[in-house]
């Protein structure tokens, strides 16, 4: 299934879940173990990465690229990549926060039974999680479309350099997707660096808009959450199918599904609860609760 390129989501009325602070539910499930994690881009607005849809959310003033894009033209990958390599400067600043370190902590207690995350930006595994499945990719990779090699983006980020000495400019803001916002005129003449094995064309290794996410990776997660006794939504509107579809499978077995997000999602209809609290907050709460210790390695 290709990821939709759905940029806004208008719930209906008669699908708005009333927002709560109660987190009993949370806790109760997490009390008898084997949730499943589900977040999104709000568990990182925290660490300074920000989300796509919330308040001040990126989609205000920034389109995501797209797979057609960037495969179909060499200006779009030359403006993707002058934005990409400035704000990869900054993803590699950002730290994991306490919403990042409680679901880590969970896990280290046997409350969860794994993680699904649609951020590209690698927090969860820096705070501790293990066998994170990043359904949408990762920046810390980067792949060729020709011979499919993968590589470093750490590697990619030497040649950028090298290429483009000086390349400095201000960007207006950081994007969920690793993106900064420069003008053209910023980007200039940006030099994009080829595959070192075969010349071809580099690419994040993530799920643009307009992309398939990997069947493979899809029935791993369909088959995660078949398996857990809860699904547990943190920080995401569930506004594109790719994380709504699990949502709904879960609903469909009869499993509860919570989700911890400020402002409506769009998976309210299939939800038991929404707690409206901040991440951090409502997530070290529930640990306090449930007497675990939250700490790793962002201490």
């Amino acid at each position: 299934m290709r990821m939709r390129p759905t940029l806004s989501w208008i719930p209906a009325a008669a699908d708005l879940l009333p927002g709560t602070t109660d987190l009993e539910p949370v806790v109760d499930a997490l009390s008898s173990g084997g949730v499943l994690v589900l977040s999104g881009a709000g568990i990182s607005t925290e660490s300074g990465i920000p989300d796509y849809r919330g308040e001040g959310g990126s989609l205000s003033r920034h389109t995501p690229m797209t797979y057609q894009d960037f495969t179909g033209s060499a200006h779009a990958r030359r403006r993707y990549w002058a934005r990409s390599h400035l704000g990869w400067r900054t993803f590699g600043r950002a730290r994991p926060n306490a919403g990042h370190l409680a679901v880590a902590a969970f896990a280290r207690d046997a409350r969860i039974s794994g993680v699904i995350t649609q951020n590209v930006d690698g927090l969860h595994q820096a705070a501790g999680s293990e066998g994170v499945v990043e359904l949408h990719g990762s920046l810390d990779r980067v792949v060729c479309i020709s011979c499919r090699a993968i590589s470093p983006r750490s590697e990619l980020a030497r040649r950028l350099e090298a290429e483009n000495p000086g390349f400095d400019p201000v960007a207006a803001g950081i994007n969920p997707d690793g993106d900064a916002d420069l003008t053209d005129v910023q980007v200039g003449d940006f030099r994009v660096a080829p595959c070192l094995g075969c010349g071809g064309v580099l690419k994040p290794d993530v799920v643009f808009f307009g992309e398939a996410v990997p069947s493979q990776r899809v029935e791993h997660c369909r088959r995660l959450v078949r398996e857990s006794t809860a699904l547990l939504v943190l920080g995401s509107s569930l506004t594109v199918m790719s994380g709504l579809r699990f949502v709904r499978q879960a609903s469909k077995e009869g499993k509860p599904v919570l989700i911890v997000n400020r402002d409506p999602t769009r998976g309210d209809p299939h939800a038991r609860t929404r707690v409206a609290l901040p991440l951090g907050t409502a997530l070290t709460s529930v640990a306090d609760r449930l007497g675990i210790p939250v700490g790793g390695p962002a201490e």
